[in-house]
């Protein structure tokens, strides 16, 4: 298992899928599906932090790297995740540069410029060596880019010390573009969106980062994005159920595709 942030230092683009529902045995079995990360949902899935140690660990006897998307911008939710063993997190709603400073001084020990507690008991014991140099060369911090107002405000954001990605959320940023919620590649301003996070992630040394769906991925890596999550768990379910119970009638049924974030 390499962590996420290793395989972005080496150049790597990364597939993964993402988790709302709080079991340790889904995780697992995402996990051991191949996926270069598993993110657990813990802003708009049914995870609670109670569900995310015993995940965290499945995601790992998985072979897999987990990462959480918290549930704000919050330092005690940030650093209990990472305590808990998480790669990295996906802060929600990073809108301005005091917004990125906050996230990224909660990722980090005093000693590399953050404000994060020491205390990592339970990740500590699964690396080798001190944690605290560990945590700089492997915990990912990735605020998400998911507005108007982080898109005006997003080389300013990119520059800031100790960010490695940012991830769009395609919903919440078509809906402060006046578009539906979800991917609307059809619109210029949604490309137009997408196209200058990915220049601007390129020109500031910081991975961009999408939620997607399988078939929307190669698209996705065509445009330069380095992270692009291809399934959810509640979706794979869905199109699997589908799917089964069509061949099972002899039908040919559409479960539906696309990202329901």
């Amino acid at each position: 298992m390499t962590p996420i942030k290793q395989r972005w230092a080496a150049g790597d683009t990364t597939l993964g899928a993402w988790l709302a529902i709080p079991n340790p045995v889904v995780a697992e079995a995402t996990a051991r599906a191949g996926f270069d990360y598993v993110c657990l949902d813990a802003q708009h899935g049914a995870i609670e932090y109670s569900d995310a140690v015993p995940m965290i660990q499945a995601v790992l006897l998985g072979g897999s790297s987990p990462i959480v998307r918290v549930p704000w911008n919050e330092p005690g939710i940030i650093g209990k995740m990472l305590d808990a063993g998480a790669h990295g997190v996906i802060i929600p709603m990073v809108n301005t540069v005091a917004e990125a400073e906050a996230a990224t001084r909660a990722c980090r020990y005093a000693i590399h410029g953050g404000s994060r507690s020491y205390g990592p008991t339970t990740t500590a014991m699964r690396i080798d060596g001190p944690y605290v140099p560990w945590a700089a060369e492997n915990v990912a911090c990735i605020p998400m880019i998911e507005t108007t107002t982080a898109l005006e405000n997003l080389d300013d954001i990119l520059a800031v010390p100790g960010i490695d990605g940012v991830y769009v959320g395609p919903a919440d940023l078509s809906l402060t573009l006046g578009l539906p919620p979800g991917n609307n590649d059809d619109d210029a301003s949604f490309a137009d969106a997408l196209a200058s996070i990915v220049t601007a992630c390129q020109a500031a040394g910081v991975v961009p980062g999408i939620h997607a769906s399988g078939a929307l991925t190669p698209k996705r890596l065509g445009q330069g994005f380095g992270m692009v999550t291809v399934t959810t768990d509640i979706l794979a379910m869905r199109l699997g159920y589908t799917a089964e119970l069509a061949t099972a009638r002899g039908d040919d049924a559409d479960a539906g595709g696309g990202s329901i974030y």
